[in-house]
């Protein structure tokens, strides 16, 4: 997606050769404008998969997965790092370890949101580690219900997330592949075919 590579140039700051920091329109501060359209775009590439649910964890990928799913026109569900007393029903959980925290969360969802008749596509906004994406995957398969695939708006292609993911059979559409980078620029990966 040209626009957002092209934003991530402008307004990214590389802050070590695995750390990127785009929090100046993608995740603190957000380009509502942006996002929808990464929203419209991710709904292009799934068009086909007759999905029911989206899902992805707090708080980052929340506006994606919101943008995605009126796209579709279906809810979204996002996974939370925290059981809150309000989640007394039974859960859906995995380990996910955060990179950019230091921390392992315990992520949950409630049983009552994830069923198997659900076709669930995954938004999140990096992929790096796959930590996150791997955790997600595992609650849908914890509740029988399908994955359709994974997108990912910016993606380190240079850390192992794609291979683990891909060697499970996920297919992963991102819309900013990173090649590398480091204070003195980003080299991208440009997408071989567009699906629409």
């Amino acid at each position: 997606m040209k626009e957002l590579q092209e934003r991530i140039v402008q307004d990214g700051k590389v802050l070590s050769e695995s750390v990127l920091k785009v929090d100046a329109f993608l995740n603190h501060q957000v380009d509502p404008q942006l996002t929808m359209k990464i929203g419209e775009r991710f709904a292009q590439l799934f068009a086909d998969e007759k999905i029911t649910k989206v899902l992805t964890i707090e708080a980052s990928g929340i506006h994606f997965a919101l943008a995605t799913a009126v796209a579709l026109g279906v809810p979204f569900v996002y996974a939370k790092k925290k059981k809150a007393v309000t989640l007394s029903e039974e859960v859906y959980s995995a380990p996910v370890h955060s990179f950019t925290r230091q921390e392992t969360y315990q992520i949950s969802v409630s049983k009552q949101y994830l069923s198997p008749d659900d076709r669930v596509l995954i938004v999140d906004d990096f992929l790096a580690t796959g930590a996150a994406l791997i955790g997600l995957t595992q609650i849908i398969k914890d509740a029988n219900a399908h994955l359709v695939g994974i997108g990912a708006v910016i993606e380190k292609s240079f850390q192992e997330g794609r291979g683990l993911l891909e060697q499970a059979g996920v297919r992963i559409e991102s819309l900013a592949r990173i090649a590398s980078m480091s204070p003195e620029g980003i080299q991208f990966i440009q997408a071989e075919s567009v699906r629409v």
